[in-house]
């Protein structure tokens, strides 16, 4: 069974628009079948779903002369006679495509839907003559409604977070909150949310990590130190939701700090690791200043490290908000600190275990002193207060 994903009707009313899409997201959260599903709705016959992970299918695309790919296509039914729709999965085991993709779309009636593994990949091959010709579209593991989706639950999310204030409900929380110690626990990778036993979790979760490190590692970078590079994960992962001291991750790693960057760097392109920064009006500030760091998934997480559970709430609750936009935290010198901010939507967000009516006044007094108008306490167990959100309303 295919189950859709928030993203599927953003790329469905691509369809018909000329720009490159291109998805992309960390391995095995979902890409492809996505882009099976959209390819699906297509339903025109001149269309071709391209695996290029393949060595046979990038030979298609390996010609000198653009105009042969053509000809390379014809036996599988494809002309250029009318409008072409190709759907290339995994373009970073083929670089040189991108030179390909950008002749054909120019010259011919030619739409394409692309994945790859990283942005660290588009950063680095792709092009910036495709620059005004490609969308880019990130999928990341599930968050919690997703999760729920893939379990075949029911539940009704509201899309801002006052809406999500009003609705909570004591009967659906004691409903969900099983399932929800299933996600916390475990995370979001699809084909973890699917099996059935916790052995086979474990057992998808360690083979997901293999194939990150094996296909996305040592394919896009070249790092010569491959051992501390994987301590390094390790390292995060026990640090989720905390702030990064370069200088003693550089001495526990006996690497320079500038190794600790490009390695930071690597994993943040590559969607392993999320790294927020400090809210200020000065962006000098705000580029300066310390980093948090949040991993991809609550189910890595718990597989390599053991972590307070406040910090496996707050990466989980990081994970279900980072699509409202840009994400920062806030930490006055005096240690007044708040979890996230979400300047987009002038919100201020506290994460609890167990909320109650101080965390509420404090957060709003903290918040409205910083300019900010809303403000919401998210809290794991249900508490019926005003300005108390429950983690299964996210």
């Amino acid at each position: 069974m295919l189950f859709h994903r928030k993203l599927s009707k953003l790329l469905l009313d691509q369809i018909n628009k000329k720009e490159i899409v291109v998805l992309t997201g960390m391995r095995r959260v979902g890409k492809t079948t996505l882009l099976r599903i959209i390819y699906d709705q297509i339903p025109e016959t001149n269309k071709l779903f391209i695996d290029l992970e393949n060595p046979i299918n990038q030979k298609m695309f390996s010609e000198t002369d653009y105009e042969n790919i053509w000809g390379n296509l014809a036996p599988l039914g494809i002309t250029n006679q009318k409008k072409a729709f190709l759907f290339i999965d995994e373009i970073q085991y083929l670089p040189s495509i991108v030179k390909a993709i950008k002749y054909l779309f120019d010259h011919f009636n030619v739409k394409f839907f692309l994945t790859g593994s990283s942005s660290y990949y588009l950063k680095n091959y792709f092009p910036e003559s495709l620059s005004g010709r490609k969308i880019v579209f990130e999928l990341y593991p599930l968050d919690f409604e997703e999760f729920l989706i893939f379990k075949n639950v029911k539940h009704s999310f509201k899309s801002t977070f006052m809406e999500k204030n009003d609705s909570r409900n004591y009967i659906a929380f004691e409903k969900l909150k099983m399932l929800y110690e299933e996600f916390l626990y475990f995370g979001g990778f699809p084909q973890v949310v699917l099996s059935n036993s916790q052995e086979d979790k474990k057992n998808h979760l360690n083979d997901i990590f293999t194939s990150y490190f094996e296909k996305d590692v040592k394919t896009l970078a070249d790092f010569k130190q491959i051992n501390v590079f994987r301590d390094l994960i390790l390292l995060l992962c026990q640090r989720t939701g905390s702030k990064l001291d370069i200088s003693k991750l550089s001495s526990a790693l006996n690497v320079s700090r500038n190794t600790v960057y490009s390695y930071l760097s690597f994993l943040e392109q590559t969607y392993f690791f999320s790294l927020i920064t400090p809210w200020s009006k000065s962006v000098d500030r705000e580029i300066s200043g310390t980093k948090k760091v949040y991993a991809c998934d609550t189910g890595f997480v718990n597989l390599f490290a053991r972590v307070d559970e406040g910090n496996i709430l707050e990466n989980a609750v990081y994970n279900c908000i980072r699509h409202f936009g840009k994400v920062y935290y806030y930490q006055k010198r005096s240690g007044v600190e708040i979890d996230f901010i979400l300047p987009e939507l002038d919100c201020a967000i506290e994460v609890k275990t167990k909320a109650d009516k101080r965390d509420v006044i404090h957060l709003e007094n903290v918040s409205k002193s910083l300019g900010f108008n809303n403000s919401y306490v998210v809290s794991r167990n249900f508490i019926n207060l005003e300005k108390v959100i429950s983690v299964v309303d996210l």
